[in-house]
């Protein structure tokens, strides 16, 4: 695999917008979405996961309806930015089922975390004991969510 950027037609792009759309469907049904034979269809489609374009297959997970709405955004420094410490700290978040995204940031702190719990009072709990004893984390900052106005439309099917 390299780190390319591949070309795409408009065939790999309808496949990539349908699949986007509907993760289940039938070789089939993508065919004829995309105006090609099902052989070519799935030569395209074996070739775009090879290449590493489609990176997998999934559920999409409702978390509302799983009691998971708090959202919160936080800011975190650490005390050391060496990169045996970056590489503590990431490993670390990759472990933490409630931590959703974590992304290394160039600014006034060195990671924001997206974390959803069941509610505020499970979030302080969260916080102290378990972003607080994260590696090198020197101090953080919270932001809490008040509407996830993209994920409500995914969740709604809007």
């Amino acid at each position: 695999m390299t780190n390319d950027i591949m070309t795409l037609d408009r065939f790999d792009a309808a496949i990539l917008t349908v699949l986007a759309e509907d993760g289940r469907i039938s070789i089939t049904d993508l065919a004829k979405r995309i105006g090609l034979s099902k052989s070519p269809t799935q030569a395209r489609l074996r070739r775009l996961e090879e290449q590493h374009v489609i990176l997998g297959y999934r559920a999409l997970l409702n978390p509302i309806r799983l009691g998971l709405d708090h959202v919160a955004f936080v800011e975190v420094r650490l005390s050391d930015t060496r990169e045996a410490a970056l590489r503590a700290f990431n490993m670390a978040v990759a472990r933490v089922p409630e931590i959703e995204q974590a992304h290394m940031i160039a600014g006034n702190f060195d990671y924001l975390l997206k974390v959803r719990t069941r509610d505020m009072t499970a979030y302080r709990r969260f916080l102290g004991e378990t972003i607080s004893s994260l590696p090198h984390v020197e101090n953080t900052s919270t932001y809490v969510a008040m509407e996830a106005v993209k994920e409500v439309m995914l969740a709604e099917g809007t």
